[in-house]
């Protein structure tokens, strides 16, 4: 207490997420950090307190996957509006990849160009990936000095528009990306698709007539996303290079993966709250809304992926939000809907309400998931992904017994279409806070104020 003074802040009578256990705490805030964490604390005069009784408080998420799409591309989302979602969300830091804007992040330039745009626009803090593209090898180096997060790169076509957009890379490119990418200590995240198998079966799929929800998935199958990984997984027993899957969509995947982390590779698992929260026959429910790549899996396959969250072989859950105005989706053939699901705002209730209010599992499990295995993959430790002493006061605060469902309104992102959208989430976030600041209140909404900070690596 000597060392941080009287705090300014007190969350009080929450019951709090710590690393390994839930406690009936009070947190003291001053200077944007946590001061204090004990019963019955007293600020130094007229410290505002907050009364968090009844409520749940859990380090604010780190979503180390979205797609905010500036510059360029802010028609689809931009830093204002998305980060709003996420703030609302519960998020308070977020990673923003390199694809989906004009120019995509692959040359210092164009990082420079997206945090242009992002300046004084985010609601939350901020990190950056750059990306590994044919052609820009020597690029990775300048942008690993630049401050860059880490790597992305897509195995199969990621269907950005443009003469200039982010393509998949061939064998040669990510076998050489992973040499540099090793030698600079970063990670490489991918997404692991086998392009000619999902090439030749949706071209199959067209030129059969077999065009409805069912047939896209059927294009994608569970066999294309374990060739992507075992391959890279090789290439990185090569090369010495850190990985990170994301959106892993099945549990032959993720076991996968976990074998391979038995024989010593360095390598984190991702999956996304949609696939927890939805299974293949909710495509015809809930239409191209819910259409992303990996697509969703059969129930049985949702079932183990909950069961993989429970047992501990996932190192985070991000929301992969992947917006785009509404008439991308209204397209005659599921195929050319655009593949991506606006989930910036419901991951937090998602998978607290699925995870813990209906299935029991321990909340600091969900935390680590969530704020703690992110923090600690891309480097945001000890200031971030956890409620201590001396971290940043970044916090959500949910109430438990609060069901509710969601409506196309209550969302912040660009443009309200989402397949939670008609769905009963199981709590509610009540706050959330960055840096001991209230940027979003259930009652008055995202503040307006853009205060969010850019995480440059490193720093």
């Amino acid at each position: 207490m000597d060392r941080w003074g009287k705090p300014e802040l007190i969350i009080r009578n929450g019951s709090v997420v710590l690393k390994e256990e839930v406690a009936r705490l009070d947190i003291g805030i001053k200077g944007g950090k946590i001061v204090q964490l004990g019963e019955e604390l007293f600020g130094g005069g007229p410290a505002a307190v907050v009364d968090a009784a009844g409520l749940i408080v859990m380090a604010g998420m780190i979503d180390v996957h979205v797609h905010l799409n500036e510059p360029g591309l802010g028609e689809w989302e931009g830093f204002e509006t998305g980060s709003a979602a996420l703030a609302a969300g519960g998020c308070t830091t977020y990673i923003d990849m390199p694809l989906n804007g004009i120019p995509p992040t692959v040359t210092v330039d164009a990082l420079r160009r997206k945090l242009a745009a992002a300046q004084g626009r985010s609601h939350v803090d901020y990190a950056l990936w750059g990306g590994l593209v044919p052609g820009k090898l020597h690029e990775l180096k300048p942008l690993h000095e630049a401050g860059v997060a880490g790597f992305k790169a897509f195995m199969s076509s990621p269907g950005d528009p443009g003469e200039d957009a982010f393509r998949e890379v061939d064998d040669y490119t990510l076998l050489e990306g992973m040499k540099i990418i090793a030698g600079l200590g970063k990670v490489l995240a991918l997404h692991a698709e086998s392009e000619p198998l999902v090439s030749k079966l949706s071209a199959a799929m067209r030129a059969a007539g077999r065009l409805a929800p069912a047939d896209y998935a059927a294009s994608r199958p569970i066999v294309a996303e374990l060739e992507a990984v075992n391959r890279a997984l090789f290439y990185a027993e090569q090369t010495g290079c850190k990985l990170h899957f994301v959106h892993i969509s099945s549990s032959a995947g993720v076991e996968a993966i976990r074998r391979a982390r038995g024989r010593g590779l360095d390598v984190t698992v991702e999956t996304c709250p949609h696939y927890l929260a939805f299974a293949a026959p909710d495509l015809d429910r809930k239409g191209a809304a819910a259409k992303c790549s990996p697509p969703l899996r059969d129930e049985a396959e949702r079932e183990k992926l909950w069961q993989a969250v429970a047992a501990g072989e996932l190192d985070m859950i991000a929301s992969d939000h992947s917006p785009c105005p509404v008439s991308m989706k209204e397209t005659g053939s599921f195929f050319d809907a655009w593949g991506g699901i606006a989930g910036a705002q419901s991951s937090v209730e998602a998978v607290i309400g699925e995870g813990h209010v209906k299935r029991g599992i321990p909340l600091p499990r969900l935390s680590r998931l969530l704020s703690g295995g992110p923090a600690k993959r891309f480097g945001l430790l000890p200031a971030k992904g956890e409620i201590r002493i001396g971290a940043d006061a970044d916090l959500v605060l949910l109430d438990l017994n609060k069901p509710y469902i969601v409506e196309a309104d209550h969302l912040y992102h660009r443009h309200k279409h989402s397949p939670y959208i008609g769905e009963t989430m199981h709590c509610k976030i009540e706050a959330t806070y960055l840096a001991g600041r209230r940027v979003f209140d259930a009652r008055q909404g995202v503040d307006d104020r853009m205060e969010g900070r850019w995480i440059k690596a490193g720093r």
